[in-house]
């Protein structure tokens, strides 16, 4: 039997997301994107009392294109998914693609003490981890 080593969350995750408010503009969201090269948006808590959310390119093509919607006119909360999956950083990776696979997640940020320390997603599992 061989042993493997474990790769943790922490030891795959990248910085390549952004952070904004909820209040801010779908439109805002897609520049900033656009501006960043990425495709994840962590919106920030309101107060110590609130959630992180996250916005992927699906919602915004989902809940805005699709519904012919104005990304000037809608706000990130409003399509955003909240609260946020997370998970920590010394999380095993395959315990973290079962909870993709579990919940049809496809991102989700590495959490530790209420600081968002990165982001994880299946190119992170699967190109950073095998």
């Amino acid at each position: 039997m061989t042993t493997n080593a474990i790769v943790k969350s922490k030891d795959v995750m990248t910085q390549k997301f952004i952070r904004m408010d909820g209040m801010q503009t779908v439109r805002e969201a897609i520049n900033a994107m656009k501006e960043h090269n990425s495709n994840v948006i962590i919106v920030n808590k309101r107060d110590q009392h609130d959630a992180f959310g996250i916005l992927v390119l699906s919602d915004i093509a989902k809940q805005v294109i699709a519904k012919d919607r104005s990304p000037e006119r809608v706000n990130i909360y409003e399509i955003m998914a909240k609260p946020v999956i997370s998970v920590p950083p010394e999380m095993d990776v395959r315990y973290c693609a079962r909870l993709f696979e579990s919940f049809g997640l496809a991102h989700t940020p590495v959490i530790e003490n209420e600081e968002i320390l990165g982001l994880i997603g299946y190119q992170e599992l699967v190109l950073h981890s095998l």
